[in-house]
């Protein structure tokens, strides 16, 4: 198999684990971030070419919604949530 390069700057998902449940974790790279987001941690811009983190819901009943139920946050607002 041949390595992913671009999966490796982009960083691996993880899931973790937090009082209100499960959340995939996937660390988006500078070069990826491609439009602006509003942070749900701080309510600030996560720019364009911003590293942040895309999180969503693992442990969710309703599957695939889950994924569109994806939010863009700063990383550091995601470490201190």
């Amino acid at each position: 198999m041949p390595l992913d390069v671009e999966r490796l700057m982009q960083g691996v998902r993880r899931v973790e684990r937090r009082a209100g449940g499960e959340w995939h974790v996937q660390p988006m790279a500078a070069h990826a971030a491609l439009k602006d987001y509003t942070c749900p941690g701080c309510g600030q811009v996560v720019a364009t070419g911003t590293a942040h983190v895309v999180v969503w819901r693992a442990d969710s009943i309703f599957g695939e919604r889950a994924i569109e139920d994806r939010r863009h946050w700063h990383t550091g607002c995601w470490r201190a949530a």
